[in-house]
């Protein structure tokens, strides 16, 4: 196991009326807050009447900004830094999924920085001391109520970058299943993939010392496997928001990753997608998931999906490995199928147009658990039409 530091520093407040403790979290770092959310989910579902009346209740100043996109924009992120300067706000409280809390976390960087934001988003190195951040969290997938990562798009350059910043971890984050209730169906599938897939990234490691996170992760996966499906037939089963809730924390919050390290693959080639063509996020990782594996499945690979097949979908090890493992990968794309999910880049608008492009601005990741390259990566698109 390599040698790694684990650094988590969110308070969690999980669970059916959490919210009381937000006035006691926020006046924690001052009576301004910005409040960043997107469309209308939270006044229907009467979460912002809540927060507006508990902060006017303990006399909290808030302002706002709405309207952050699904994949949150810069100039979301400048608009708000602007807010903040101009009305010397104390912490940055995001309610929503993690289209708002990645915003606002790129926000409370950008407002303690003289620089553009933008650059803060190219060279992460640069955010010294962001604003407080603060989420309420009303969709379970990107993991960002707990990590240190955002991910923001300037669509005018086809560019979508993912931020690393452990300056950006939230303080306290309020987690409340019920919440997510009325999260529509196409999204709790989105949702669940993106969990899974924020798994399968640490999961298919080389390093071989990490028996811990191995079975976690395999955990993890079974969890979103049984309530996945459950979330999205039966909408208000709070036993299964519940757990796909925690389990999205956990995917993503260094656990998994600790010891335990390889590159990204599938989330930077997904980026691309969304980037040009503004999909779901978690759609797109659906997609390219299964074809990734069926392209990295080979003799020294071969072990690992063995282990993921009868570890996670109970298959029977007296099969051959071969078997075990090609069966592991279509029980993966039969899974996200069953949700619903759109299995092809054709059914979400994708063609060749810009395929070489996108894989020409990734080039290429070597460290990955299978290096892959410029004609990998094509590839793997191509497979995914």
């Amino acid at each position: 196991m390599n040698n790694f530091n684990f650094y988590l520093p969110t308070n969690v407040y999980f669970g059916k009326g959490q919210i009381k403790h937000l006035p006691e979290v926020l006046k924690d770092c001052g009576n301004k807050v910005l409040l960043v959310y997107g469309g209308g989910s939270i006044k229907r579902s009467g979460l912002y009447d809540e927060i507006m009346s508990l902060c006017k209740t303990n006399d909290i100043e808030v302002f706002e900004l709405s309207g952050v996109d699904p994949n949150p924009r810069i100039e979301s992120v400048r608009n708000g830094s602007k807010i903040c300067k101009e009305n010397d706000i104390d912490v940055v409280l995001a309610a929503g999924g993690g289209s708002s809390i990645d915003c606002a976390k790129m926000i409370a960087a950008a407002a303690k920085s003289d620089l553009d934001a933008w650059e803060l988003v190219i060279d992460p190195s640069k955010i010294k001391e962001p604003l407080p951040i603060v989420s309420i969290l009303t969709l379970a997938a990107t993991g960002s109520e707990m990590d240190p990562f955002a991910v923001i798009s300037d669509m005018k350059t086809n560019m979508k970058v993912g931020v690393g910043c452990d300056l950006l971890k939230p303080k306290a984050s309020i987690m409340d299943p019920s919440y997510t209730f009325s999260v529509p169906k196409k999204q709790t599938a989105a949702g669940t993939a993106d969990i899974m897939s924020h798994i399968f990234e640490s999961y298919f490691s080389n390093v071989k010392e990490g028996f811990m996170q191995s079975r976690i992760a395999e955990a993890l996966l079974k969890t979103c496997i049984k309530y996945g499906p459950i979330a999205y037939n039966d909408p208000e089963n709070y036993e299964a928001r519940a757990n796909l809730m925690w389990a999205s924390s956990w995917a993503i919050n260094g656990l998994l990753k600790a010891g335990n390290e390889v590159e990204w693959c599938v989330h930077p080639m997904e980026h691309e997608l969304s980037a040009y063509y503004d999909i779901t996020h978690g759609v797109g990782l659906a997609i390219l998931t299964p074809r990734w594996m069926e392209y990295v499945l080979n003799e020294d690979t071969l072990d690992r999906f063995v282990e993921y097949g009868m570890n996670v979908w109970g298959i029977s090890p007296h099969k051959e490995k071969e078997e075990i493992a090609k069966e592991a990968i279509e029980n993966t794309y039969k899974f996200f199928e069953s949700l619903d999910i759109p299995m092809t880049l054709k059914e979400v608008g994708i063609d060749e147009t810009h395929l070489e492009e996108m894989t020409s601005k990734i080039d290429k990741i070597e460290t990955a658990y299978k290096p892959l390259y410029k004609e990998d990566m094509l590839k793997i698109y191509k497979m995914s039409l």
